[in-house]
């Protein structure tokens, strides 16, 4: 008996638009687990990026330098150092140019900086649609399963004289590891989606602060200049 009713014996034996939405939902599962592990690395490089860069720029190094040195070795997982590149690069840019406003360069920067800023939000935010979606859908997926399983089960039950729980146990039990598997692709998925937006919103706050402070540095140079 305890053989009959394993779990597997269940997967196995169950009805197949059942075994198609368990299929469904463990590929998600196993989907959502690889790129929970993929933003977690990700998000803490980002991180650490984030504060070594930001230590680096305000120990008082020359801009020009610190341009050639991350130039020459970029970090791609530093939002910050992309948004200094990209405004740097801009504002070395217009304002070598002849009869130069400054007002009209630093409308240029911020303009640079703010497509910058754009590329970073998507990285941070890559992945986290999915996590949402099967955090939401898991459930209801599962439970369209269940009850699928449940149906058969009473269907079952029109050609039996006496009906007892042992005729109807195995059915919904099947039916109800659907559910199971569903709850076990959702909950993780929507953990991590809340911790991961959570930490990416941090991020791309600290990236606009930095690019705020930047544009300021940069907006002195430029009036000092004239």
């Amino acid at each position: 008996m305890v053989e009959k009713m394993s779990i597997w014996s269940l997967v196995v034996n169950a009805s197949v638009v059942v075994q198609i939405v368990m299929l469904l939902l463990m590929l998600a599962s196993l989907l959502s687990w690889i790129m929970i592990f993929q933003r977690y690395f990700f998000l803490s490089r980002t991180r650490r990026a984030l504060a070594a860069f930001e230590e680096r720029f305000w120990s008082g190094v020359d801009l020009g330098s610190l341009f050639r040195e991350v130039s020459q070795s970029p970090n791609p997982d530093s939002g910050a150092e992309n948004i200094f590149r990209a405004g740097l690069k801009e504002f070395t840019r217009l304002s070598q140019q002849r009869r130069v406003d400054p007002d009209a360069v630093m409308e240029g920067v911020q303009r640079s900086m703010r497509v910058a800023l754009s590329r970073e939000e998507e990285k941070l935010d890559r992945h986290l649609p999915f996590l949402a979606s099967v955090g939401s859908v898991s459930p209801y997926i599962g439970l369209f399963g269940t009850v699928w399983g449940i149906m058969n089960s009473f269907r079952g039950l029109a050609n039996v004289h006496q009906a007892t729980l042992a005729s109807v146990a195995p059915g919904i039990s099947e039916a109800l590891v659907a559910t199971a598997i569903g709850l076990f692709a959702a909950i993780p998925a929507v953990i991590a989606y809340n911790r991961y937006s959570a930490k990416a919103d941090w991020l791309m706050g600290n990236y606009e602060t930095f690019s705020d402070e930047f544009s300021s540095v940069l907006h002195r140079r430029i009036h000092s200049a004239e």
